[in-house]
C-alpha cells in the first residue's frame, strides 16, 4: 500500500478525492430537487405533508 503513495502526492490525491465527493454530493441533492417526491424546498405535495405530518388531523 505504501508504494502507491510513492506514485501520488498524498496532498494533490486527498484534495482530488474531497472535491469529487462534493460534487458527487452536490449532484445527487440536485437531482432529488428535482423531483416532485423529494423535493424539500417547495414544500412536497400536500398528501405527503399530512402523511408525515405528526399533528392530528383538525376535527370537522
Amino acid at each position: 500500500m505504501w508504494r502507491i503513495w510513492l506514485l501520488f502526492d498524498p496532498r494533490r490525491a486527498l484534495v482530488a478525492l474531497f472535491v469529487f465527493l462534493f460534487v458527487l454530493a452536490l449532484l445527487i441533492h440536485f437531482i432529488l430537487l428535482s423531483t416532485n417526491r423529494f423535493n424539500w424546498l417547495d414544500g412536497g405535495s400536500k398528501a405527503q405533508a399530512a402523511q408525515i405530518s405528526s399533528m392530528p388531523a383538525p376535527k370537522q
